[in-house]
């Protein structure tokens, strides 16, 4: 049975390709994203008050170092096989070694809906992947030049919504803990699940208008945005499996593994390597992966998870 919130997803797809009058109004859409990033964090944090810094700290690090290596993996493809200029295979490595919170969010929901236990701290992961990334990308477009604006960059960074959301949630639900949130429980957790199909119905429509775009660019980024949440879905899952998740987190790891940013990273690009076209970027981002994820690469992930444990045992 369909999850509701991707067929949200999918009306708003609809919708959009057909060129229907529905477009949620961009302050509903800011009030969206804000719950869904604090919900998400204030659940990490809850999470993480009853778990050890020091059980942790292996998979921090081994996350950490998946996030340095799938961009670098990334660009030289993308200078050999997309034929793209210096600036942009780094913008675009970047953009898929970061994640994606919307995909993330339906990942969740999606084990919550088929019954699957999971690390419930796996925000803590979603913050630490925002940057790595994004650092990578600067490196391969500009190498240590001193024109980088760094002390800009890392408020954009560390400052920026996204970022800022997820990790003061994760901060407030760490020091209250679940007793204490109750209060604020009925708004952040329990309309979880409407915010994010009303979230969705947004990105639907939003994928949509990234169709022109990738019309343009031709086979290559429908073939890029298809292939590599494929093989950084097998590299995350088998990172998990190695770091000891279940397969509940397993699934979750190699989601994050296989999503793109297509909000903290553009930011940060924009910022540092303007030159790069973003177009590129969010055309196989949000025109490709992201819809490819929440229809058919989730559902694919678990079964993933299933069989690297099986393998495993």
């Amino acid at each position: 049975m369909l999850d509701p919130v991707v067929l949200f997803f999918l009306l708003g797809l609809v919708a959009g390709l057909l060129r229907a009058e529905l477009r949620l109004p961009a302050a509903i859409y800011d009030f969206l994203s804000v719950l869904l990033l604090l919900t998400i964090g204030l659940k990490g944090g809850v999470e993480l008050a009853e778990v050890s810094a020091w059980q942790l700290l292996p998979q921090l690090l081994g996350v950490l170092l998946m996030g340095l290596v799938l961009p670098l993996l990334l660009f030289p493809l993308l200078r050999l096989f997309g034929r793209l200029k210096r600036a942009d295979a780094a913008s675009l490595a970047a953009h898929y070694g970061s994640v994606s919170v919307g995909t993330f969010a339906v990942a969740v929901a999606f084990l919550s809906h088929q019954n699957v236990a999971y690390e419930s701290y796996m925000p803590v992961f979603v913050v630490m992947l925002e940057m790595p990334a994004i650092l990578v990308g600067i490196l391969l477009a500009r190498g240590l030049s001193a024109q980088t604006r760094w002390c800009a960059l890392g408020h954009e960074l560390f400052c920026g919504k996204g970022i800022m959301l997820l990790l003061g949630g994760l901060l407030i639900g760490w020091a209250c803990g679940r007793e204490a949130l109750q209060p604020v429980t009925p708004l952040f957790f329990d309309l979880y699940k409407g915010v994010l199909a009303l979230f969705l119905l947004e990105m639907g429509l939003i994928t949509a208008s990234q169709m022109g775009m990738l019309r343009r660019h031709g086979l290559f980024l429908l073939a890029f945005g298809l292939l590599t949440p494929l093989v950084a879905a097998l590299i995350g899952g088998q990172l998990a499996v190695l770091l000891g998740f279940s397969v509940g987190g397993t699934m979750l790891l190699a989601t994050l593994a296989a999503s793109a940013s297509y909000i903290a990273v553009p930011a940060a690009m924009r910022m540092a390597v303007p030159e790069a076209n973003p177009g590129l970027s969010l055309a196989a981002s949000l025109g490709v992966t992201f819809p490819f994820n929440v229809l058919v690469g989730i559902p694919l992930y678990l079964q993933l998870a299933h069989w690297l444990h099986a393998q495993g045992g």
